[in-house]
């Protein structure tokens, strides 16, 4: 704590007196710290670096596979057949003519007050001969309904208003719909047991006087090559034909009468932007370390000052953006990639020409392949080199930033404790200087006083 020692005997300003000497004391430590905000804003522009280098050789790295340029586009001649196209799919052309669409069977019983049988059971038997049965809690037909719906029969039932019988009752239908689509969805209904059912004692619902099957089970059907010797039909439980075409899938919405044609092309689109999205990337990481390496003037004072950059004169980031700019701008079969759209500007980065590289892909997609294969590649291997969070360059040299701002943070703790001591030496020093001046100046007082009191000469001569 601060003594408060202010003109106690001399009148100086001491507490100034000893600002201005700490501050003299704390030159050093004031040094140490600049070091320490250097050291911390380097940290910061290379965790950046890293970061988007790691995010390069991402790009690098999906670039460089075969899928990158295996992409294709299916399109159909119809709105009402749409296509999907996969990593399988390959090039090539097929017409194909909708016959039907896939639907689910859907019955309605004759018009009933409650359920006929006590017990009221019912069976339901799919197209696979599985038979399963189901016991109302009550003959209500709500009950009924409620115990089908709750059951693992693949059927729904939902009760519907049919007028009033001969007495004013009302009565109701139950309708049972397949939840799936497709003939495998088909189904029958009896009213009794399994056992009576497999016997064929049992009734069947569905053809009782009153019934009706309101919607047939059935496949979805397309016929390819329709109207030549070479015609084929393929059926799906469902209206998308998986595989219709290697790696394709069909779907249909609406029965066709003329042929639908089925295109799958490679897809230059998609190639494109991953070859553009690489050089964004690459031209992203170039660029932020020349932004960051240049020298920059400005006028303070009438003069101009020049301020270098965080990473002017570092040769090491200078040596990874040599690297990676070599990777990617480096010849491939004796190629420059120039030739294909990618090219090194002046100002020492990369660039990417579309319309270069859509002609390029379009006459020789191969030799693209090749190129930008082996560009990505390169660029991957370079950028994991740097990047990588274990014992990449750039990790490696910011880890060695923080152990240096570790040790500058631990030196300007020691100068705390040095400059905190340094001022108690100055505080009791003008202390004590403060006191001695004190008792000095009683005794020149008390001398004073002294001098006074004593009998003049010329008296003591009368």
């Amino acid at each position: 704590m601060a003594l408060g020692i202010d003109g106690l005997a001399s009148g100086l300003d001491t507490t100034t007196l000893i600002n201005q000497l700490m501050q003299l004391e704390a030159r050093p430590q004031v040094l140490l710290k600049n070091k320490v905000s250097e050291s911390q804003t380097l940290v910061t522009a290379l965790q950046q670096l890293n970061t988007r280098v790691a995010t390069l050789g991402s790009a690098a790295e999906k670039a460089a596979l075969p899928a990158a340029f295996n992409v294709f586009k299916a399109t159909s001649s119809s709105t009402d057949v749409t296509t999907t196209a996969g990593s399988a799919a390959s090039a090539g052309s097929m017409d194909i003519t909708v016959d039907r669409l896939a639907q689910n069977q859907v019955s309605v019983t004759a018009a009933m007050t409650a359920w006929p049988d006590s017990p009221p059971v019912i069976t339901v038997t799919g197209a696979d001969g599985t038979a399963t049965e189901i016991t109302a809690a009550t003959s209500s037909l709500d009950a009924m309904v409620a115990a089908i719906n709750s059951s693992e029969s693949g059927v729904t039932a939902l009760k519907v208003a049919s007028g009033v019988n001969a007495d004013n009752e009302p009565q109701y239908r139950l309708q049972l719909s397949s939840a799936t689509a497709g003939a495998s969805g088909a189904f029958t209904a009896h009213r009794g047991t399994a056992a009576d059912t497999a016997a064929g004692t049992a009734t069947n619902l569905l053809t009782e006087t009153g019934a009706a099957e309101v919607r047939a089970a059935q496949d979805a059907q397309v016929t390819l090559w329709a109207g030549t010797a070479a015609a084929q039909a393929v059926t799906s439980s469902s209206n998308t034909f998986s595989n219709l075409l290697p790696g394709v899938d069909v779907t249909a919405a609406k029965v066709s009468t003329d042929p639908v044609t089925i295109t799958v092309g490679r897809d230059q689109a998609a190639t494109t932007k991953t070859a553009k999205d690489l050089v964004d990337s690459l031209a992203g990481v170039l660029g932020y370390i020349a932004t960051n390496s240049s020298v920059t003037t400005s006028e303070a004072t009438g003069s101009s000052v020049a301020r270098a950059g965080l990473f002017t004169g570092d040769s090491g980031v200078r040596g990874i953006s040599a690297r990676i700019l070599s990777a990617a701008t480096a010849p491939v079969d004796g190629r420059s990639p120039s030739e294909f759209g990618i090219t090194l500007t002046r100002s020492g980065s990369v660039e990417f020409d579309a319309d270069k590289f859509g002609k390029a892909l379009a006459e020789n997609p191969a030799a693209v392949q090749r190129m930008l294969s082996e560009i990505s590649s390169r660029v991957a291997g370079v950028a994991k080199e740097t990047s990588d969070k274990f014992d990449g360059a750039i990790t490696l040299r910011i880890q060695g930033q923080q152990s240096e701002v570790k040790e500058l943070n631990t030196q300007v703790a020691e100068w705390d404790r040095r400059l905190e001591t340094r001022r108690s030496t100055l505080e009791r020093t003008y202390t004590n200087l403060e006191v001695q001046l004190s008792q000095l100046q009683s005794q020149g007082d008390w001398l004073t006083s002294q001098l006074a009191n004593l009998p003049r000469m010329e008296s003591s001569r009368k």
